[in-house]
């Protein structure tokens, strides 16, 4: 029992020494990429209006989509909601673009995942409360069942986690962060 204790240590070792500290933060960075980016970044497309400065005058579809039951209450009907959901609309779709965008391009990695986990919680309560998601148990699903696909619990965890190693460990080896920064000074932010 004793030799096959000590060459696990040694297996677990030889992957430590190898992983290194570049492979999560790697391996996240490229999984937000392959799953998110997209995802967000067609999602602030469509709340883009027309013309070169849509982004500071949202579709009717962007409100829609962020305040459900305001726009329902004023028959969508954008001009009769305030600068408030006007400045929320604008703010979160520029989230939509930047934030996924520094995080693939690793530059402030860390805040970015920081502001990326509370857009998904926001985005989940909207979800949740604004669209109804809560009414509908399949789209909430739950922990610790047998079904690994709910669109709210399960989804969003996995992408809270990515995001957690990116805060703890920062953006890896192959960034902007490590350029810009520094190789020692990086580790330590």
């Amino acid at each position: 029992m004793h030799t096959l204790i000590r060459f696990y240590d040694f297996v677990v070792s030889l992957i430590t020494s190898i992983a290194g500290t570049w492979l999560l933060p790697t391996l996240a960075r490229f999984t937000f990429a392959a799953t998110l980016l997209i995802y967000y970044w067609n999602s602030a497309w469509l709340k883009l209006g027309d013309g070169i400065f849509g982004l500071f005058s949202p579709s009717v579809g962007a409100y829609a989509q962020i305040f459900p039951k305001a726009m329902e209450a004023v028959s969508y009907d954008i001009g009769q909601l305030s600068w408030f959901h006007w400045l929320v609309v604008v703010a979160g779709t520029t989230a939509e673009f930047v934030l996924p965008a520094l995080i693939v391009l690793g530059l402030f990695t860390r805040l970015a995942s920081i502001g990326m986990i509370g857009f998904i919680t926001v985005q989940s309560l909207t979800d949740l409360y604004g669209h109804g998601g809560i009414e509908q148990p399949e789209t909430l699903g739950a922990w610790f069942d047998r079904f690994p696909d709910s669109v709210i619990l399960d989804q969003r965890l996995f992408w809270i986690s990515i995001l957690v190693i990116l805060i703890i460990k920062g953006a890896g080896p192959i960034s902007l962060d490590r350029i810009l920064i520094g190789t020692t000074r990086q580790d330590r932010l």
